[in-house]
């Protein structure tokens, strides 16, 4: 549990990865899925597509909340720039393994939008992490298999670092965090244009759990 005064955090976002990151860094959120429709957002690029959906969530979060003090909403996106395309979710297995024939033993930019709103005064902060990711050359064995485990379908790229996706990256240059879904050190600048640190938001341990 965090301190009476402590702000409140509320991720609009279905990702368990996202609060199992954020819970792993000693940050208990409420979660609040948006139901944005993310197939009618279109936009030039990847950065831009990332930003703009995670604001959508973050603003149709807000919108079905009260200005209660101290609650501040975050919304979160992830895509991959690859070869000139910009890559969601695959959603079928048909997909994710033409993607996987592409990406195998070449490099894709994971970009992740994070947008911030404060429900009290409206302020609003935003950025974007990137980072790049270098794919092992997988044979197609490897792919058939992967994509039938299921993992790949439903994560943006078709991949994951901290799953079973994690032995088929060999390297990233930039925050792990934000090819997980979220970057820490990005949520800590955008926290600090509110005057909130992170270690306010640090749950207090119980005894028991000590």
């Amino acid at each position: 549990m965090q301190t009476d005064n402590a702000p409140r955090l509320v991720l609009a976002s279905a990702s368990p990865a996202r609060r199992a990151l954020l819970h792993a860094a000693g940050i208990d959120v409420e979660v609040l899925v948006s139901g944005v429709d993310e197939s009618t957002v279109e936009a030039a690029d990847a950065h831009e597509l990332c930003l703009s959906l995670a604001r959508l969530k973050a603003r149709a979060v807000a919108a079905t909340l009260p200005g209660d003090p101290g609650v501040l909403v975050l919304g979160c996106d992830s895509v991959l720039a690859f070869d000139g395309e910009i890559l969601g979710k695959p959603h079928t297995p048909a997909e994710a393994v033409r993607r996987w024939r592409a990406m195998r033993g070449r490099s894709g930019v994971l970009h992740t939008g994070h947008h911030l709103t404060d429900l009290t005064t409206g302020k609003q902060a935003e950025d974007v992490g990137a980072t790049v990711v270098h794919f092992a050359d997988l044979t197609d064995e490897e792919i058939e298999a992967y994509v039938a485990s299921g993992e790949p379908l439903h994560v943006a790229g078709a991949f994951t670092i901290d799953g079973k996706g994690g032995a088929f990256v060999e390297r990233i240059e930039g925050d792990a965090g934000n090819v997980i879904g979220l970057s820490l050190p990005l949520l800590r600048r955008l926290l600090m244009t509110f005057g909130v640190t992170v270690p306010q938001l640090w749950r207090t341990e119980r005894k028991e759990d000590a």
